[in-house]
């Protein structure tokens, strides 16, 4: 007997932080597997098999076989520069995944010191008391020790798609063995299956590669890698152009040789223009981008499982939120008791006996150890429930949950003599346990809607005591009132702000929740959402068709008394009328509205590991203010990455065209392969990292949500790249034409071309990425005007110290042909920010003629 009572206590208090430091040393972390990143070695053999790369290491060679040791050298010092700022790049990009999955880790809620606390499942340790409930993961294999019944999803072990009952074990036994589990064995828990029903505590055994999942090899990870279809569009469309590239080359090596008969030349030639056509940073700056673009969102609290989420957020047309912790504050503190025929507010310590019992009761109905708030507040003010009721198990005998048929849970506790229920729920369903006349019933929803008119989420509270076997349905039983007890939980501070900021960005937003219609009406007017369409519950929702659900969905904002499947059914009908939905969800059964939707959006800190593997985003701090942040930082990513790939693709076509026009034309060459190398090396950071880090528009969320038809990259951005892409080229090859046409020597003229081909280069990169409104030398701004910086003074070097401009075949013209050149460079690139900015006033004056008009 003495031995059960120490093995109680032990399995009450847990294992000490001490014990389980000292364990954690000895046996490691609880790892069942590792993410799969790229190291600085795949990375380097990814980058060597570019085609860009593999030119130029053709063109190093080349050079050097024909003797020009310094061009050569240059050539291959280009190349490893190149190759250096790929690998730092990507290795940026890694370093933000990694700091993602350390995020994206699953937690465990252990049993330690007595106290229950939430750690990160790989701290977990043989020995370890672990709580379980309904849709969360088993996180190491162990020995049930105490549960009513769990309902457990193996099939991710056996493939059997039929859940299997689990129940505490009866034998001391401490051991379980992974490699060779005994399948008949009730009370073996196993890392990775899922609870289904019911909660318990879980006895670990055995953790990390030492489970039956790590013998198994299995491979799970929390944060997607699968490339977005914008990845798969763009490394297609760079294998084309890379074709296309190829064959480019060869014509113009044919060219040469043929027609000047200086296949030396030629092939020179051709290796200029294929590094010059070949839009090698498309790829790089989508990864970038998204890796960088995902580590920026978590620090917004808002956690990218896939990709493909990030080229959505900015889309969203229609969001759909759960009151509960998103809109609140998901404190849950009991405000007021309603008893004994009136409404009393809540003492504190409790000195009322009739509150002390109604609160009792309800404690009882509550888990053992809290996870919902609601429990936590009722258990967190009547501790001592069980003895009030000369109860002495730590655990119900039975337990009937939240079931859509009866929103109520039911626990059964065992005294000497008989059994004592007790029940709480939905006022509704509680009355339905009590069997109340209707008048009686009616008196009772209007005390429950004068509480839900204040705010309150109303829960009632019965019980009952049977002296036999209870019946194989609880809710059989009639049960005895004992009142109703008052939740408040305040709107979150900034909520109403951060909704007002979503409607000026053209975002609808409607609260979805479980409580009473009176409750979601006020917590709604609270938060700022309309409630002029009125309201829908649940039961409404269910017996509507499809077409009177979309029409109601016009005006109505606010859903009350739902259930997760006509989430489900919300989403179908936003999406049939043509909305993007962003939906959040935290229980078992929201997982196939958030797979449903657009992007699903899962609680961090209260949401189950099922809502979690559904969902494409999940929320850290389950903040409506986190979505908000998170959408604007969705849009900034789409505007940046679309201003990249404007920049690229024009860029290339300035290159691409003074390498081949000088061959039209039968001029001498402008650009040589260290031209082009010297171009790469200034673009790739450019729109890598200056557009990545590029602010957002001041006007970012007063724009409506951009139609989710229109590509990334579409004909308007294919036009904008190819008219200043040609009014570049046009602009620097005339310098270079008209200064050969005036008898310049080509040195010159290809140094003034060179000149204004940077300079308009830069200068368009600023204005392709700097919105009107910005500060023009922000903070943010700080890598484009030391990229600007560095670039002129090696332009500078190349031009005035004579052994490099010996190199790159340049000699400096006087200072009128220079400056000439430079403010061409500047003219040429800038004319868009000024288009940009004549636009902006013309739409702000339409604007503000609107206002007035609207005003008058």
């Amino acid at each position: 007997m003495d031995t059960d009572i120490d093995r109680d206590a032990e399995e009450h208090q847990g294992l000490s932080e001490k014990d389980a430091k000292k364990l954690l040393a000895q046996v490691g972390p609880n790892i069942i597997y590792s993410a799969n990143t790229r190291t600085i070695l795949n990375i380097i053999k990814e980058t060597l098999r570019e085609p860009t790369f593999l030119l130029l290491l053709v063109a190093a060679g080349l050079y050097l076989v024909l003797g020009s040791l310094g061009e050569g050298l240059f050539v291959s010092a280009g190349a490893l520069i190149s190759l250096t700022l790929v690998i730092l790049q990507e290795a940026r990009s890694e370093s933000a995944l990694k700091a993602l999955q350390a995020l994206a880790e699953p937690h465990a809620r252990v049993i330690r010191d007595g106290q229950e606390r939430r750690i990160p499942a790989r701290e977990l340790v043989p020995g370890d008391t672990v709580l379980v409930t309904a849709g969360e993961r088993i996180p190491a294999d162990g020995r049930i020790i105490s549960s009513g019944v769990l309902t457990i999803d193996e099939s991710l072990l056996t493939g059997e798609s039929v859940p299997v009952l689990k129940s505490a074990s009866s034998v001391t036994q401490t051991t379980c063995d992974p490699a060779a589990p005994d399948d008949r064995d009730m009370s073996t828990g196993f890392a990775g299956t899922l609870v289904v029903h019911g909660d318990g505590a879980l006895r670990a055994v055995h953790t990390g590669m030492h489970t039956r999942l790590g013998n198994i090899g299995s491979s799970l990870s929390l944060l997607q890698a699968e490339q977005t279809p914008l990845q798969r569009t763009s490394a297609t469309l760079v294998g084309y152009l890379g074709i296309f590239a190829i064959g480019i080359c060869s014509l113009v090596i044919i060219a040469y040789g043929v027609l000047r008969h200086d296949w030396i030349q030629g092939m020179l030639a051709g290796l200029t223009l294929g590094i010059a056509l070949v839009p090698e940073e498309f790829p790089m700056v989508l990864a970038i981008f998204m890796a960088i673009g995902a580590w920026r969102l978590a620090q917004n609290k808002v956690l990218v499982r896939r990709a493909a989420a990030i080229e959505t957020l900015g889309a969203i047309t229609f969001l759909c939120v759960d009151k509960t912790g998103t809109l609140t504050e998901n404190r849950m503190s009991v405000a007021a008791v309603w008893t004994g025929g009136e409404l009393h507010p809540l003492d504190r310590p409790i000195q009322s006996p009739q509150i002390a019992q109604v609160m009792s009761i309800a404690a009882l109905a509550s888990a053992v150890h809290p996870v919902d708030p609601m429990d936590l507040s009722i258990r967190g003010l009547v501790p001592d429930a069980a003895s009030a009721y000369f109860i002495d198990d730590q655990a119900p005998f039975l337990t009937r949950p939240l079931h859509p048929d009866l929103l109520a849970v039911i626990q059964v506790w065992k005294r000497h003599d008989d059994l004592f229920f007790a029940a709480k729920g939905a006022p509704e369903a509680i009355f339905r346990l009590c069997r109340m006349a209707p008048d009686t019933q009616q008196k009772m929803l209007e005390a429950v809607a004068s509480m839900a008119a204040k705010g309150f989420r109303v829960l009632g509270v019965a019980s009952r005591v049977h002296a036999d076997q209870p019946p194989a349905d609880l809710s059989d039983l009639p049960f005895n009132f004992a009142g109703l007890i008052g939740f408040q939980d305040p709107v979150r501070a900034g909520v109403p702000e951060a909704l007002a900021v979503a409607h000026r960005a053209g975002i609808s937003v409607a609260m979805i929740t479980g409580d009473y219609p009176a409750t979601a009406l006020a917590i709604a007017r609270d938060a700022g959402i309309s409630v002029k369409g009125g309201i829908l519950t649940g039961g409404e929702i269910a017996e509507m068709d499809p077409a009177t659900l979309r029409e109601r969905l016009k005006t109505v904002r606010v859903f009350a008394r739902v259930m997760p499947e006509q989430k489900l059914a919300l989403v179908e009908a936003l999406k049939a009328r043509g909305e993007v939905v962003a939906m959040t969800g935290d229980g078992v059964n929201d997982a196939p509205a958030l797979k449903a939707a657009q992007v699903g959006l899962a609680m961090g800190n209260r949401g189950t590991d099922v809502a979690r593997e559904a969902s494409d985003i999940v929320l850290l701090d389950d903040s409506f203010l986190s979505i908000i942040g998170g959408i604007q930082q969705g849009r900034r990513i789409f505007t940046n990455l679309r201003k990249a790939l404007i920049f690229i693709t024009a860029t290339h076509i300035p290159i691409a065209g003074l390498a081949l026009l000088p061959i039209v034309f039968g001029l001498p060459p402008l650009f040589f392969p260290m031209h082009v190398i010297l171009f790469e090396l200034v673009i790739d950071p450019v729109c890598s990292l200056v557009f990545e880090a590029e602010p957002a528009a001041p006007d970012t969320m007063r724009k409506t949500p951009r139609d989710k038809k229109i590509a990334l990259f579409g004909r308007r951005e294919l036009l904008i790249s190819v008219a200043q892409g040609v009014i570049l080229l046009t602009g620097v090859f005339s310098i270079y034409y008209g200064m050969l046409q005036s008898g310049y020597p080509a040195t010159e003229a290809r140094a003034a071309a060179f000149t204004a081909a940077i300079v308009g280069n830069l200068t368009l990169a600023f204005a392709d990425t700097a919105e009107v409104g910005t500060s023009f030398f922000d903070r943010r701004r700080i890598i484009f005007w030391g990229i600007f910086g560095s670039t002129m003074a090696v332009v500078a070097i190349l031009l005035f110290v004579p052994q490099a401009g010996q190199l790159f075949q340049m000699t400096p013209p006087s200072f009128s042909i220079l400056a000439i050149a430079g403010v061409a460079g500047v003219a040429l690139g800038g004319w868009f920010g000024l288009a940009k900015l004549v636009a902006n006033s013309r739409l702000f004056t339409k604007r503000s003629i609107h206002q007035n008009v609207t005003v008058m």
